[in-house]
């Protein structure tokens, strides 16, 4: 199959970022954006909490904050999709510009700051999908910019979304709204975390959605130590690591103006894969790890697999890269995992870090 991107990727980057991820959207919307024949490969499938995938590869929040294409882009090949983030009431962001492609460095600075239609319009999004065990789709949750007790707007994304969802994120780790990156505090997060696994409770659910934490990369020792032990004492059911990092290294190619907000990319491999080892350590290996930041080949998946992520999620490599880099990752990951004797995604999570859990 030709790969149409090669072609039109190039003028798509002609446009302002945000403009261009707006044609996206809609060119998926109108079904204009060819989908892959389906075939997966047996050894990517896997299973986490009880729940089967068909591939690890996940679409990480940010590209579809409104719950707009989820489908459509389980049609390009991902295992699972997160949308959001996603507030209780509608927000306009921050100003623009607010997103810069780092073209040279395959990086993306961010200062979206939850840009979103609110919780009522992406809840009958989601209600209205025509097939929803065509695969898994999750929320992000976030807070809205005004709001000073960040746990009621948790729990009013929770009764909004926690049934319409496969799986639920607290999101405490973007650096685009102030005071966010707090809740990351022990006591703050232990608190947060306890009401929203009340409000979850309380809505009596069949099958409740797992509950995970998105955290930053962005931590001291102290900071991973707490984290993790908050997560294992409110049995969260999942961490994913890592969201942007505020760093901004010297070596990389930085538009004019580029000013604050959120590298991803590449250059974001290397500390969140760091950052997801140690969480793996800290946890022992009890708790379900996605691991996001820089993947753009099969070889970066399997990485982020043997330090312990039993799922992966991308983004950024879309940007350059198109859809189709979806296809391309799995491929390769199939090519890793048999070359080292693995039978299965599962056989391999953990088993970069020496002897220990996994």
């Amino acid at each position: 199959m030709i790969d149409l991107y090669s072609f039109v990727g190039p003028l798509i980057r002609q446009l302002d970022p945000e403009r261009a991820h707006g044609l996206a959207i809609g060119l998926l919307k109108l079904g204009l954006v060819p989908a892959p024949r389906r075939t997966e490969d047996q050894i990517l499938a896997t299973r986490v909490w009880g729940r089967a995938f068909a591939n690890p590869i996940g679409l990480a929040a940010g590209f579809d904050k409104n719950a707009e294409v989820p489908d459509a882009m389980l049609a390009q090949g991902f295992g699972f999709v997160e949308v959001g983030s996603v507030t209780p009431r509608p927000q306009s962001g921050n100003t623009k510009p607010r997103l810069f492609r780092l073209d040279r460095d395959e990086a993306v600075v961010n200062r979206m700051g939850f840009n979103n239609d609110g919780a009522e319009i992406v809840a009958r999004r989601l209600a209205a999908r025509p097939d929803r065990k065509s695969g898994w789709v999750g929320v992000n949750l976030g807070k809205n910019k005004e709001t000073d007790e960040a746990l009621d707007d948790y729990i009013y994304g929770i009764k909004a979304l926690a049934g319409l969802s496969d799986y639920i994120v607290v999101n405490v780790s973007s650096p685009n709204t102030p005071g966010l990156r707090a809740l990351q505090d022990r006591q703050r997060l232990a608190e947060l975390l306890q009401g929203v696994r009340q409000a979850l409770s309380d809505m009596s659910l069949t099958v409740p959605p797992p509950i995970l934490l998105k955290v930053a990369p962005d931590l001291t020792e102290q900071d991973k130590i707490d984290i993790a032990d908050v997560v294992i004492s409110q049995k969260i059911d999942g961490l994913i690591a890592t969201n942007t990092t505020i760093d901004r290294p010297d070596h990389l190619h930085y538009p004019p103006d580029t000013g604050s907000g959120g590298l991803s990319g590449r250059p974001l491999m290397d500390p969140s894969t760091r950052i997801l080892a140690d969480f793996y350590r800290l946890t022992g290996g009890e708790v379900v790890l996605i691991g996001v930041g820089g993947i753009s080949s099969g070889a970066d998946a399997y990485r982020k697999i043997r330090a312990g992520a039993s799922l992966v999620q991308l983004y950024s490599a879309m940007v350059f890269h198109g859809p189709g880099i979806v296809a391309r990752i799995k491929s390769d990951l199939a090519i890793c995992l048999r070359r080292d004797g693995y039978a299965c995604i599962a056989d391999a999570v953990g088993t970069g870090l020496g002897p220990g859990p996994g």
